[in-house]
């Protein structure tokens, strides 16, 4: 572990493996989400053959192999790696255990959040493409929850008089293209796609942050038990639509060209 780490990767190796055995709940958000994903494969006339499915929770792989793909499967988490759809491979830390140009395409849905050395994790995907291979990608940018984040501050700092993060920092969607251009992609795009969540019962909103393996892994994170009022004050300050509240989603969706 650097110093510079912000997250904890056993942590968030634990929460993807807890969440395996919990992903049927929200498998339809994680599906159409991955659908606005690989859309993008309809915009070129490229044939794929290769696939990396890095970190795709069962929502990337079944499509790619239903397009004829041969697909591997890589995730920090064994277990999620196994129920991925294609053939599974386990990552010890951030390292990519494949050789140079070894894919067509790559595509990274909501994982490459949790990555500690992004620019790093971005420069090993771009070698283990071929020439003319695709690399997309989809992560959640600032902006996102941060309604949440806002009513979790507010109400831990009146109940402690202190913080702590119990929200992702995200990066901003305009520097999303740029990390692909410094990786060495060319012709590198980042677009936004903003999607709101309405829970009738707030509370359904961190079951199912929990269910895709998305709590909190921030190494600065607090380790003991939560003021027991945090959590339901929080929920009840979130923004609401006709009686349900909100959560926002801004995803960013990425493409880059290996050269």
């Amino acid at each position: 572990m650097s110093e510079t780490d912000i997250f904890d990767a056993r942590a968030v190796r634990r929460h993807r493996t807890r969440a395996a055995a919990r992903l049927a709940s929200v498998a339809p958000v994680l599906d159409e989400l991955a659908s606005r994903v690989l859309d993008r494969l309809e915009d070129t006339s490229a044939v794929f053959r290769t696939a990396l499915d890095f970190g795709g929770r069962a929502s990337i792989a079944p499509a790619l192999i239903a397009r004829g793909m041969t697909v591997i499967s890589a995730d920090l988490s064994p277990a999620m790696a196994a129920i991925a759809g294609g053939l599974p491979v386990a990552i010890d830390g951030e390292a990519l255990p494949f050789g140079a140009g070894a894919f067509d395409l790559i595509v990274a849905h909501l994982s490459l959040h949790w990555i500690n050395d992004l620019p790093g994790a971005l420069i090993q995907i771009r070698r283990a493409l071929k020439p003319g291979g695709l690399f997309l990608a989809s992560m959640p940018v600032l902006g996102t929850l941060a309604a949440l984040r806002t009513a979790l501050l507010e109400a831990e700092h009146g109940l402690t008089g202190a913080v702590t993060p119990r929200i992702s920092p995200f990066p901003d969607l305009r520097d999303c293209a740029g990390l692909l251009q410094r990786a060495g992609f060319s012709a590198p795009v980042a677009d936004c796609d903003e999607i709101e969540f309405l829970y009738a019962n707030p509370l359904a909103l961190l079951h199912d942050l929990r269910a895709a393996g998305e709590t909190n892994a921030v190494l600065a994170r607090a380790k003991t038990i939560p003021p027991k009022p945090l959590f339901p004050a929080a929920l009840a300050a979130l923004p609401q639509r006709e009686g349900r509240a909100i959560a926002m989603l801004r995803l960013a969706i990425m493409t880059g060209w290996a050269s």
